[in-house]
């Protein structure tokens, strides 16, 4: 039968190299000690010691039952602290996010988790109906959405608010929205509806829809849609997480505007669900990184903006 505390009692053991110790450290008799080993050689069928007197050597099989019994052991502890919601540096993470957030939030979790090793982070990057989804079912505790999809077993909270970006090829010299008509559109998933809100508000009373303008071409993933901009075939307008981590940044340029809009961010759970501590930290810790970078010592703009 497996007995947890035979392995307990090996590894101190290989550790202490001697029974006398072991049983002090252990809090019991040398007899004991060698009565847990012999129990864990039959339950194994192998011999773990060479006895050599009072010494001895780890078998093959000792060597091996050692290391498997420091990852069981590790194994166990990373899953009871797991458990516990209030812990805020341990456990498990499963979130999902849009490309558009993942581009940053996933390497800002890698360091973070670098500095916790406690937690275990999956992640998963996949579009906001699949992300729904995905929460619904259970297979993530938490998604990061950039549009709202109603269900009565869904809760969410805006989270963070991203400047959104005109982006036009780096040679591109016009300011007019006719201008920009010429070039064309880029488009991705969100790219209509975020250039709508976008061109609406800087050019009132001109601005009448996107199918006044000419698509030059999709893609299905934000984080290429910057080379087609940067090969001259259009512009897009894309969030400013997009735009910091595109490998195309210097081979095109922000067109300046005087009205800003921002693309507002949602955490959304299964409604009445219990979300663990550690969740809240790495979710702020992030969030006032973008703050100080965006924002600096200036107020972030409302979730009205």
């Amino acid at each position: 039968m497996f007995n947890a505390q035979y392995f307990r009692t090996f590894i101190t053991l290989v550790e202490t190299g001697s029974f006398t110790h072991t049983a002090r450290r252990l809090d019991m008799t040398q007899p004991g000690v060698s009565q847990h080993i012999r129990k864990l050689e039959q339950y194994l069928d192998k011999p773990l010691l060479n006895r050599h007197g009072r010494r001895f050597t780890l078998t093959e099989a000792g060597r091996r039952a050692y290391d498997y019994s420091i990852k069981l052991f590790a194994e166990h502890e990373h899953f009871r602290h797991s458990l516990d919601n209030d812990s805020i540096d341990s456990g498990d993470c499963r979130i999902a996010s849009p490309g558009s957030v993942g581009l940053m939030f996933y390497p800002f979790i890698l360091g973070y988790q670098q500095m916790h090793p406690g937690l275990t982070i999956n992640y998963n990057f996949a579009f906001n109906s699949e992300i729904v989804e995905d929460v619904l079912a259970g297979r993530y505790d938490l998604g990061i959405v950039t549009d709202v999809i109603k269900h009565p077993d869904l809760h969410y909270e805006p989270w963070h608010q991203e400047p959104l970006c005109l982006v036009v090829p780096a040679d591109f010299t016009g300011t007019t929205l006719k201008e920009l008509m010429a070039l064309g559109f880029m488009n991705y998933s969100d790219g209509v509806n975020h250039a709508s809100q976008l061109l609406r508000a800087n050019f009132t009373g001109e601005f009448r829809s996107m199918s006044h303008f000419v698509q030059q071409g999709f893609t299905n993933e934000v984080a290429t849609v910057l080379d087609a901009v940067a090969r001259g075939l259009g512009f897009t307008v894309i969030s400013r997480l997009v735009l910091e981590t595109s490998p195309w940044q210097r081979q095109v340029k922000e067109l300046s505007l005087a009205q800003q809009v921002y693309e507002t961010l949602h955490v959304v759970t299964r409604a009445g669900s219990e979300t663990p501590r550690r969740y809240a930290k790495l979710l702020e810790d992030f969030r006032e990184q973008r703050r100080s970078v965006l924002y600096g010592f200036a107020e972030e703009p409302s979730f009205d903006a």
